[in-house]
């Protein structure tokens, strides 16, 4: 007969990891026991980038199981509550498997899903780190001819670099000036990942997020906000271990009509309170 099992988690914050086991069958269902597993790991793909550096890396890598790992769900299928207190999470994706070990000529089932934590937040207050910037020819990184350059002064500020996870980033930009006409003025925000060994690094960066703040030529000397809400399913507290970190950074983008880009980059470091 048609048995299929299935995994609906309720709760996935720091301590907690509740849910049930749905088993569904027309008829009824013998086994010799159910099993739920967690697993901690981090996934690698293959970027044109880092060929060498990741098959050295891979090897490298071990998946790395937390101690709570493993529970037995009793004969009679109840709710499942699968506590963490003193073990912080350390790792970048989780998955929780359902194991059903049926008689002999009955195929064994299982049952995969992906979840999320959130971790506990940190009780210290985060220092507030406030930039202010100018973009002008004589401050772009880069640049070659820069006698060529059309002239511009844009100045502003960010009210943090040091920036709470849920909070948003804020502050602030003026163009003083400028001899050729804007067309766009954006903010983007970049998700760097670097993993690697003693042979050697790789280094990948992904644009998660593009917003607008301003459209056209605006008006010289008028203060322009700047307002950035991080993307909850992008974005992760700056994270750094011995073989691979996450960061982050914001670039301001400045397009002008002749389609030539002007790049301010500002790293930044997410933690959560």
């Amino acid at each position: 007969c048609f048995v299929y099992v299935d995994l609906r988690l309720r709760k996935h914050i720091y301590e907690v990891l509740a849910g049930v086991v749905v088993i569904t069958s027309k008829e009824a269902v013998q086994h010799q026991g159910i099993s739920l597993t967690m697993e901690g790991l981090v996934n690698l793909q293959l970027s044109s980038k880092s060929v060498g550096v990741f098959e050295a890396f891979y090897n490298s890598v071990k998946v790395r199981d937390p101690p709570w790992t493993r529970i037995k769900v009793a004969k009679l299928v109840p709710p499942f509550r699968n506590e963490n207190k003193g073990h912080p999470p350390q790792l970048l994706l989780y998955t929780l498997r359902c194991d059903m070990r049926r008689p002999l000529l009955a195929k064994d089932l299982s049952k995969t899903c992906e979840f999320m934590l959130h971790c506990q937040p940190q009780k210290s207050k985060v220092q507030p780190s406030p930039v202010d910037f100018t973009i002008s020819p004589e401050t772009l990184q880069n640049v070659k001819e820069r006698n060529s350059l059309a002239k511009f002064l844009v100045r502003g500020h960010l009210d943090a670099t040091n920036c709470v996870i849920t909070q948003p980033l804020t502050g602030e930009l003026v163009v003083e000036s400028s001899e050729v006409a804007i067309k766009s003025i954006e903010l983007q925000l970049v998700r760097v990942e670097t993993c690697g060994c003693a042979e050697g690094y790789a280094r990948d960066a992904t644009e998660i997020q593009n917003i607008q703040i301003a459209e056209g030529d605006v008006c010289h000397g008028l203060p322009i906000p700047i307002y950035m809400v991080f993307p909850r399913l992008f974005t992760c507290p700056t994270l750094e271990t011995t073989n691979f970190k996450v960061e982050f950074e914001m670039n301001v983008v400045i397009v002008l009509h002749d389609d030539h880009l002007i790049t301010e980059n500002f790293p930044l470091k997410l933690c959560r309170v």
